[in-house]
């Protein structure tokens, strides 16, 4: 391109976000705000920086790579969730939303200046070589993390099925930071499965919040409840990174009647949403222990906030980690998008939960197995266990695994109740529950 088409490309440009500057600062009657001087000021300043870099930085610049490094930066000074997405991206995230991406399986924030893992999504890469909510990722391959943004941080890390990529990470108790060799592989999100734990007592387990959770939670728990009276029911919302807003007001309204489910205020009157539960056709009365921990974030604490304010469940587990704004997918004219938060969310009780988390009505931590416990364990032989056994990825390959096979769902019941400690007291729990229901509080009563 020759110099003279690159300035006229800028300049049309500079007029584009100098008109759309002034257009976001206009009143409601379409008048210019009193600060526009000084938003005009700020855009000749930005205006005559472009023009210095065009006219004598050493190499050549692309007008829209310039802008379009101008805007990361502005989002970025925003807020570590707030952030600017080429066409590409967008693309990729409106598909992550409906089903599947390729990468290693892990929900990642800024959080206290560091690249953080909200939660590794379960059964995928990164959940399978051990990262745990809490790392704090400090390099990508050889690049150090220090002020690189979200996406550029998803961007590295994300890539071609059957590639690896290495991450250094320093975890709490570690006295040297961690390497992680992963293999990238096909994510699927399925965001709902559900077990019975003993004859009476059901198990859902939601893993994200995408555009069909509500939905197969609900066909869920119809199958559970067919022709079987369920006596209590585990909600586990455990390292569930969150997602879709309107499915964690969904799936809270599966379990509620009546009452307050969340609350939204932003600048504009548009965010301000009020969302209540509606009758069921099918009341729920069994009761109900809602799992979380610190990897429990945004959607995931909506609805553990939900169930707890409205009395209809006991949160056990430890504090979620307190993720309480609300973030807006906004397409632009260039098939870009911009993820911006634009609202903060609120219990029904009123409570922000940014930054403090959904505390338990029961502090209970996860207390992993020692190595005694571990080899006493389930002492019966698997597959793993043979010599020359098939990898997890031929089988893959050969015959994909059915999920809702019963014997499968039996060694995952297995596993659940012998190590799990904070399943096996909400299922304790929910006995006794049950048990003291039936005691009379007076004579004659």
């Amino acid at each position: 391109m020759s110099i003279t088409k690159k300035r006229i490309t800028l300049n049309i440009v500079l007029i584009s976000l100098f008109v759309g500057g002034a257009l976001f600062l206009s009143g409601s009657d379409g008048e210019v705000g009193a600060d526009t001087k000084d938003v005009y000021k700020n855009i000749e300043i930005f205006t005559e920086v472009l023009r210095q870099i065009e006219k004598s930085y050493v190499e050549p610049q692309e007008p829209q790579e310039l802008i379009y490094g101008a805007i990361k930066g502005m989002v970025h000074n925003l807020d570590p969730h707030s952030s600017f997405m080429t066409k590409e991206e967008y693309r990729e995230l409106m598909l992550e939303t409906k089903g599947s991406f390729t990468g290693i399986g892990v929900e990642i924030t800024v959080k206290d200046n560091f690249l953080t893992v909200v939660s590794p999504i379960e059964g995928t890469p990164a959940d399978k070589v051990g990262m745990k909510a809490g790392d704090k990722i400090i390099k990508i391959e050889d690049t150090r993390t220090k002020d690189m943004s979200l996406m550029e941080a998803v961007k590295k890390i994300r890539g071609p099925k059957g590639t690896k990529v290495n991450l250094t990470i320093m975890r709490e108790g570690e006295a040297k930071p961690l390497e992680f060799s992963i293999t990238r592989g096909v994510i699927p999100l399925i965001s709902v499965r559900q077990y019975f734990l003993t004859p009476e007592i059901g198990y859902v387990r939601i893993s994200n919040f995408q555009s069909k959770t509500a939905k197969d939670l609900s066909e869920a728990l119809e199958e559970m409840e067919k022709g079987r009276e369920i006596k209590g029911l585990v909600v586990d919302l455990r390292n569930n990174p969150g997602g879709l807003l309107s499915q964690a007001i969904e799936v809270s309204d599966l379990f509620l009647n009546s009452g307050l489910i969340v609350s939204t205020k932003g600048r504009i009157s548009s965010q301000n949403i009020t969302a209540t539960a509606h009758t069921d056709k099918k009341p729920r009365t069994y009761p109900i222990i809602a799992l979380i921990n610190s990897g429990s974030a945004s959607a995931a604490e909506i609805v553990a906030g939900a169930l707890q304010d409205n009395k209809r469940a006991l949160v056990l587990g430890t504090r979620s980690f307190g993720k309480g704004s609300v973030q807006t997918i906004l397409p632009l004219s260039d098939g870009s998008g911009l993820r911006l938060t634009t609202a903060r969310y609120y219990t029904p009780s009123g409570k922000s939960i940014q930054s403090s988390g959904i505390v338990p009505d029961i502090e209970l931590d996860f207390t992993p197995l020692n190595e005694k416990e571990k080899k006493d364990v389930g002492k019966f032989v698997r597959e793993e266990d043979l010599e020359g056994h098939m990898t997890n990825e031929d089988v893959e390959e050969i015959a994909p695994v059915e999920k809702n096979n019963e014997m499968e769902k039996d060694r995952r019941v297995k596993m659940l109740l012998e190590r799990d400690n904070q399943v096996r007291h909400a299922v304790e729990l929910l006995k006794t529950w049950t048990i003291f229901s039936q005691i009379k509080t007076a004579p004659g009563e």
